[in-house]
């Protein structure tokens, strides 16, 4: 049985271990940068956003007829000699399959790889009541032999090394294997397996799809093994989550074209095997294969009809998630899930397997919204992760002591801002003035967080410098308004002075509004989505997008949340929708008003040709889905751009996400900071100011001579006339 922290100490004890794995970490990140190559080469040539938009809507539009098509199916499939059952609960799926195979006399059993069957621990509950059972997937057959759960939805023993599985496999078969053979493994594997396919009395599968209008059965595979579990045994039980319902072939089609593609990069599958009915099977007394197909509800039904999660069951379990998160590069599947594995599972083990198994693993997120890109029914993975830890917060009813005092801070914008100069002054003791730095990390950090160095506060904040510094501009060609956020405000405040120089340059009012605070994105990660509401209209109404052309940002996590959060946060309060629709239509990114706005050229800038490596904030290219315009701007400006390994990976800043999990953020650092120093840059550029901070912090550590700066820093820097 899986065992899953269930409280934060234990599982921080676990991602220290799991951060110690090298081949782990290794074997992931190979995987990772060459998964990321094969899938854009299989979807070369397609429209990838409409199709994902296709198998989005038909899924949305079956979950609300389960139930239907349920009966739908179950009338096609007992018409063709199948008998099909529905399962309340998972115990209920696993005492029907008991009974099926104690009925036919069943005392050996074949399975093919079946999350299913994992999320109800079949295996156990059937090896408790006598039955023999083999898995016949290879990498389901080996962690059988390890007695482990899968590590990831597709490749479930990717967390193994040839070595360890050549000597697992040599104390199986008690004779020596060659430890670097693979191919000699396999056929280790096939002797080992062969036999049992033989000799099954039942085979047990999962399913891809279920076609409510024929009955059929869909199974998607790379493994002869599938087949063979289904044909050759004479009774064949399929279990199936009614999640799987589609209503015909032409939506079980749309999915079969995207699923490989987006779990492994392949093209296609190897196989795919479509069922319909009891078919002519000689090791049958009756001389028909005995065909039971098993729905499992196990909540389905009930998650089904919920306005939020219900986008949770669109899922096809093809891992991406877990392929692209930087998270599951570092720790892996058993650290970041339960049965459900990566970003999916966060959400699902909740609803699956309670509140105490999702308790701790739901808090590691980095809300980097690579899952959310990768996903291809377009589920917002991210925000639903974030709505489960509410979830187990209010199940629990009390809330982290951080939580409270963030929420109190927060609504009370005078109050925060006061706080934030008053720390301002008492950190002077500990501040390396010439450095702008924390000499040494302040008490309530332990050893841990002294992967980077910490930035000072600010001796004056940006809204205490902008009255005397604030532009007048005669007959301005567009009137902006500048949303700063509580990095650039109180730590970076040079990264908004660089931009009024640029702006006045160019002929561009910018204004600041005293009345606006943080984008309320914190209090979001921490799940407190009511005090992100009230953060939320407050600097909507601070702000007063109609007054100006454009709402310009220079955190890219600040300007996602103002164009996507505050549009669910604000979705019921009809009386902001019109300025709602104005700053989503409005919000500008730094670079993007550059380069496509002000479209400036060469002629504007020095041309000094600085060597200069690029971090792609998560919050941009994900987000606000800007890719091309930093780079543009950085050839532009006169810099040598010089391309670097993973640009578009996480720093591992992620807010608090770097105080509550350092362990994991210094390692994602680390490889970054890596790439960085390999493209032998003189400085690294982001548009992002918690970026910069994290960055800069782990160059600094690191005594590199890479300066680490905002990319409107070192546009203005290259200004010919600022």
């Amino acid at each position: 049985m899986i065992q899953t922290a269930q409280d934060m100490k234990t599982y921080k004890d676990r991602i220290k271990a799991a951060l110690g794995n090298q081949f782990l970490r290794k074997a992931l990140d190979n995987f990772a940068s060459a998964y990321k190559v094969s899938r854009a080469k299989a979807f070369e040539g397609i429209d990838l956003d409409a199709l994902k938009d296709q198998i989005a809507e038909g899924k949305d539009q079956a979950l609300t007829q389960l139930e239907s098509l349920f009966q739908q199916f179950k009338a096609g499939a007992e018409a063709a000699g199948a008998i099909v059952h529905l399962a309340a609960t998972a115990q209920d799926a696993n005492e029907i399959i008991a009974k099926i195979g104690r009925d036919n006399g069943v005392k050996t059993i074949v399975k093919s790889k079946s999350m299913t069957a994992e999320e109800t621990h079949l295996n156990d509950h059937l090896e408790t009541e006598g039955f023999k059972v083999t898995e016949t997937d290879l990498g389901e057959w080996i962690i059988q032999l390890r007695h482990e759960g899968p590590s990831h939805m597709v490749m479930p023993a990717i967390h193994l090394s040839r070595r360890q599985v050549g000597t697992l496999f040599s104390d199986v078969t008690k004779t020596p294997v060659d430890l670097e053979d693979i191919d000699r493994m396999v056929k280790v594997a096939r002797k080992e397996l062969r036999p049992a396919f033989l000799a099954a009395d039942m085979g047990i599968s999962g399913a891809n799809l279920a076609i409510a209008e024929t009955g059929t059965l869909g199974i998607i595979s790379n493994e002869g093994n599938a087949r063979l579990t289904t044909t050759l045994p004479r009774v064949h039980v399929a279990l199936v989550g009614l999640d799987k319902l589609v209503p015909d072939l032409s939506a079980a089609l749309r999915i079969i074209k995207v699923l490989p593609k987006n779990a492994t990069g392949q093209a296609l599958t190897s196989y795919v095997t479509w069922i319909t009915g009891a078919v002519e099977c000689a090791a049958s007394a009756t001389g028909k294969k005995i065909l039971h197909i098993v729905f499992l509800d196990n909540g389905r039904l009930d998650l089904a009809r919920d306005p939020v999660f219900s986008e949770a069951l669109r899922c096809i379990r093809c891992g991406a998630c877990s392929n692209v998160c930087p998270v599951y590069g570092k720790v892996g599947g058993h650290t970041l899930g339960h049965v459900y594995i990566g970003a999916i599972g966060l959400i699902l083990t909740y609803f699956y397997h309670g509140k105490d198994n999702a308790r701790a693993i739901v808090r590691n997120c980095l809300n980097c919204q690579a899952c959310k890109s990768v996903c291809p029914v377009n589920i917002d993975l991210p925000y639903l992760i974030k709505k489960v830890y509410a979830n187990i917060l209010k199940d629990e009813g009390a809330k982290p002591a951080k939580n409270t005092v963030l929420s109190a801070v927060m609504k009370n914008r005078r109050l925060f801002h006061t706080l934030l100069k008053l720390a301002s002054t008492l950190q002077k003791p500990l501040v390396q003035k010439e450095a702008g730095v924390l000499r040494h990390l302040p008490f309530i950090f332990g050893k841990a967080h002294d992967f980077r160095t910490l930035p000072a506060l600010a001796e004056k904040p940006f809204r205490d410098q902008w009255p005397k510094i604030r532009p007048r501009i005669i007959n301005p060609a567009y009137r902006v308004v500048l949303f700063g956020g509580c990095v650039v405000d109180f730590v970076s405040p040079e990264q908004a002075i660089s931009l009024v120089h640029l702006l006045s340059s160019h002929n561009v009012q910018m204004e600041y509004p005293m009345g606006q605070s943080c984008c309320g994105l914190p209090a979001m990660m921490m799940a407190e989505e009511e005090t992100a509401m009230e953060v939320a209209v407050q600097n909507l109404e601070a702000l007063e997008p109609e007054r100006y052309d454009y709402i310009l940002v220079l955190c890219a996590s600040c300007g996602s949340h103002l164009k996507e959060g505050y549009s669910r946060l604000l979705a019921k309060k009809p009386e902001m929708a019109g300025k709602l629709r104005i700053l989503h239509d409005k919000l500008i990114d730094f670079s993007s008003f550059m380069v496509n706005i002000l479209k400036v050229t060469p002629e504007d800038f020095l041309q000094n040709q600085a060597r200069v490596a690029y971090h792609s904030p998560c919050h941009l290219c994900r987000g606000l889905g800007v890719t091309r315009e930093p780079r543009e701007l950085l050839k532009t400006t006169g810099l040598d751009y010089a391309p670097c390994k993973d640009e578009d990976v996480c720093c591992g800043f992620g807010g608090s996400y770097s105080l509550e999990f350092p362990e994991i953020s210094s390692e994602i650092l680390r490889q970054k900071l890596d790439h960085v120093e390999n493209t032998g840059a003189d400085i690294l550029v982001t548009d992002c100011p918690g970026c910069v901070l994290q960055l800069r912090g782990g160059m600094d550590k690191r005594n590199s001579r890479i300066q680490v700066r905002h990319i409107a820093e070192v546009v203005a820097a290259n200004l010919k006339n600022p």
